[in-house]
């Protein structure tokens, strides 16, 4: 039986308090925003919830469409302090772990209160394994690489990796959020969890 919506929501505070009802619509796909994970992230090509292994912009809208409302949720960053800064992924791995487990949790509890079609999505690179595969470089990947993956039942795509404009979208639920200009400022992350 489906629980109440207004309970569901209850029930996902206890999980993580810091999260924001939007309409699905005002969810931004650009295909701009792929361009900058090609051109700009050293990550591109290395995880399995990154490009190109993830869906494409078009496949991003018609998912999106599914849906009638998302919930925006928050997290700040804290730091791995014995990493340098300008070893990003690293730098900020455990507090990705935190991040991602946080999104999979709340999809699995939606889900198991009888709304089936909740799906999240995260953003930066997938943290669970000290390499994911295409960096090992010994598996030749095809059109399904999610086969590969040691975590697929908790690895979810990025959200600018499918052309979500984050910036936009949060920005929309009246979450402040700015370019960062040096590894020392407060970092946030957001993630996204599709209901209907």
């Amino acid at each position: 039986m489906k629980k109440d919506f207004e309970a569901l929501m209850e029930d996902l505070k206890h999980i993580h308090a810091d999260f924001k009802l939007i309409p699905a619509d005002k969810i931004e796909v650009a295909e701009w925003v792929k361009w900058k994970c090609r051109y700009g992230c050293k990550a591109y090509g290395k995880h399995l919830n990154c490009p190109p292994y993830v869906p494409s912009s078009e496949e991003t809208k018609r998912l999106i469409q599914c849906y009638d409302k998302a919930l925006i949720a928050r997290f700040e960053a804290i730091p791995n302090a014995d990493v340098p800064p300008y070893r990003i992924h690293h730098y900020l791995w455990d507090a990705i772990k935190a991040f991602y487990d946080t999104m999979f949790e709340f999809e699995r509890h939606a889900f198991l209160s009888g709304y089936y079609k909740a799906f999240a999505m995260v953003g930066l690179c997938c943290a669970y394994c000290d390499e994911c595969i295409p960096e090992r470089g010994k598996t030749m990947l095809d059109q399904a690489p999610k086969r590969f993956c040691e975590h697929p039942h908790k690895m979810r795509p990025g959200m600018e990796a499918c052309g979500i404009d984050v910036f936009k979208t949060v920005r929309a639920v009246g979450y402040e959020l700015e370019v960062l200009t040096s590894p020392y400022e407060k970092i946030t992350f957001f993630g996204l969890l599709l209901l209907e």
